[in-house]
């Protein structure tokens, strides 16, 4: 089973999509958001991720009235959330953007107004972040959409991740392995899962979603099988903000898209064969024909 989104299609050997997940490291500026766009076509990623919630819905009830430092000042988290939020325009713009760059673009919706708002603007796919697999209402307006949904599976158990795919159907899906923990260390990659999830859910195309430091993990999925890989990307990882130390600068994102493809490259057809470049290294050094 394939999933197409946009122009490309995930899975049935096809190249892994490869995802720059600016969400919400742009700070609230049009311009950075523009900027790590630039970062995203310029390394051969396939799509930029955003992520749009709607404040008053999507922040938690108990965070809400927690101060916190920004470099706008001291402000609740509810405020800061209005703060970095983007609106129609911004959306508009660096939607624009994404596409002369050649790159589909799409986003995590943490609510259900915020998934009319994406429809709105005729989003090419949506994304479920781990944090919203348990929001049966927010998976059930996604489903209603008819796009294609990318369910990221980070702190969750496999019986929510089943309950999720009952509501979402398998069609049209793709799976992304994940463990939410930022940064992500070694021990918590869990990369066997990538199998896992691939034999629950047959046909089903599986994908990393990673937030370590560093390309070996990620490179590492790929060559496990994940059909698509998505990482946090942004101009500076010493930048303000909760995202960026797990974020891949732009020389890491070229890198990783680059090491992707050779990857993938090196896999070859499973066909055992006597390749061109052997045939010197056999004349001069097997003393023992066949």
């Amino acid at each position: 089973m394939t999933v197409r989104i946009g122009t490309r299609v995930i899975g049935g050997g096809n190249p892994a999509y490869v995802i720059a997940e600016i969400g919400l490291n742009h700070n609230g500026d049009v311009e950075i958001a523009k900027q790590l766009i630039d970062v995203a076509a310029e390394a051969g990623a396939d799509a930029v991720k955003f992520q749009k919630r709607t404040p008053e819905i999507a922040t938690p009830e108990h965070m809400r009235d927690t101060l916190r430092e920004t470099p706008w000042g001291t402000m609740t988290y509810l405020e800061y959330r209005h703060r970095v939020e983007f609106g129609r325009e911004e959306y508009v713009a660096i939607g624009d953007h994404a596409t002369l760059r050649g790159l589909d673009w799409f986003a995590s919706p943490w609510d259900v107004p915020s998934v009319e708002f994406l429809e709105d603007l005729n989003v090419v796919a949506h994304k479920v972040a781990s944090a919203s697999l348990t929001d049966i209402e927010l998976l059930q307006a996604l489903r209603d959409t008819g796009k294609p949904i990318i369910l990221s599976t980070g702190m969750s158990t496999m019986e929510q991740i089943d309950r999720a795919i009952e509501v979402l159907g398998t069609e049209n899906l793709v799976l992304m392995h994940a463990t939410s923990t930022y940064p992500m260390e070694p021990d918590e990659a869990n990369l066997r899962m990538i199998r896992v999830l691939s034999d629950r859910f047959p046909g089903v195309p599986v994908g990393y979603s990673g937030h370590e430091r560093g390309l070996q993990i990620s490179l590492a999925a790929v060559a496990m099988g994940a059909q698509a890989v998505e990482r946090h990307i942004t101009l500076d990882r010493t930048m303000w903000g909760s995202d960026h130390a797990a974020s891949l600068e732009p020389t890491g994102l070229k890198n990783l898209v680059r090491d992707i493809r050779i990857i993938e490259t090196a896999f070859g057809d499973g066909v055992k064969r006597v390749f061109p470049g052997e045939e010197a290294p056999m004349a001069k050094l097997r003393r023992v024909p066949a």
